[in-house]
């Protein structure tokens, strides 16, 4: 069965006079490069060759003896190709003898388990983000692919916040309607790929995280961006809600308005307005009413009128009472002031009975 690896050397390298060819790596989220030397191919041939017990599909290119790679810019072309058909020979392979070695993993430092389709956790980890809800949405226990996913998990939720940007900035109800679709298409690849690395999380005991040597801290480092990107995503989706009840309430403001222009507003009333009538007013036309109103009016008038010259004279006594109390101020110091003379005139008397005695 093919494997979901891509591998290419589109170039080599000069590095301190030796060739380092450059191997691109493309698994199904994510690409690196690889660089080796053909010494390192040479050992890698013979290391594989050993494990497996039998010869790569295609021989590994021949070790010059007469000729450098380093000055001799064809021989360096010529061994590129020859290398590059090697690895794919091996990778594109129905015999999956020689991708299963941990030494093929090594030497391009692939995840433990992207070699099989049907259990590697990058095919899991592929199909979580295009099948959200499928069997692909099982937990992903590679601490490589993990991060790979959580970096998806990203790139949806900044999607699905564009996309509300752009539905909130359109114009038209089928912009509208668009956006939203994308929106909420993001946000649920982005929960089917919340719940995948949650479950990989919940075993840290795995042979995976064992092997990868992935400490405590880092772990918890990964709930944390875990527990962040799930707060991030609810808080698109009440977004989201919002602004669908907002376009719910919209419309219907928007079909009232359009039955009132199609059956058209009730004409207003002309003449008069009966409301609640009196005794006084019932047997009255509306000349009647206009006179009462006037007559009921003059006699508030002279309501208000009465009530002034009451104020006025209120105010006259508040006067006179003010006037009074000033006077009587000015008798309580005088009398304050002749109590102290007698005080003093007793004092002096005092003394001088004390004198003569």
């Amino acid at each position: 069965m093919p494997s979901t690896v891509e591998i290419t050397i589109p170039n080599s390298t000069l590095v301190e006079g030796y060739t380092k060819y450059n191997i691109t790596i493309r698994l199904p989220l994510r690409s690196y490069v690889v660089q080796k030397r053909y010494s390192e191919f040479a050992s890698f041939h013979d290391s594989l060759s050993h494990q497996v017990g039998a010869q790569p599909p295609v021989p590994l290119p021949k070790k010059s003896w007469f000729s450098n790679t380093n000055s001799n810019e064809r021989l360096r072309e010529e061994r590129r190709q020859g290398l590059e058909k090697y690895l794919q020979a091996i990778n594109n392979t129905e015999d999956q003898r020689w991708r299963n070695t941990s030494i093929w993993r090594s030497f391009l430092n692939l995840p433990s388990q992207s070699i099989s389709v049907d259990n590697s956790s990058s095919t899991r980890l592929h199909k979580a983000i295009t099948v959200p809800g499928s069997v692909g949405s099982a937990p992903i226990i590679d601490p490589v692919l993990w991060l790979d996913c959580h970096r998806e998990l990203k790139t949806h939720l900044h999607d699905a916040r564009l996309h509300l940007t752009r539905r909130d900035q359109a114009t038209s109800p089928q912009k509208q309607h668009e956006s939203s679709a994308h929106a909420k298409s993001s946000l649920t690849k982005a929960g089917t790929m919340i719940l995948a690395l949650e479950g990989g999380l919940k075993d840290p005991g795995n042979d995976a995280w064992v092997g990868s040597g992935l400490g405590e801290g880092e772990i918890r480092r990964r709930k944390d961006l875990l527990a962040s990107a799930k707060k991030e995503k609810d808080g698109l989706e009440n977004l989201h809600s919002a602004m669908m009840q907002k376009s719910k309430l919209d419309a219907a403001v928007a079909s009232i308005q359009d039955k009132d222009k199609l059956i058209g507003s009730a004409k207003p009333r002309v003449g008069r307005v009966l409301g609640k009538e009196t005794d006084k007013t019932r047997e009255l036309d509306n000349q009647g009413v206009l006179q009462l109103q006037k007559q009921t009016m003059e006699n508030q008038d002279k309501s208000v009128d009465e009530l002034m010259k009451i104020i006025t004279r209120q105010r006259e006594l508040g006067v006179a009472i003010n006037n009074e109390l000033e006077i009587q101020n000015e008798l309580l110091k005088l009398t304050d002031e002749d109590t102290e003379r007698l005080e003093r005139k007793i004092e002096i008397g005092k003394k001088r009975v004390g004198k003569i005695s």
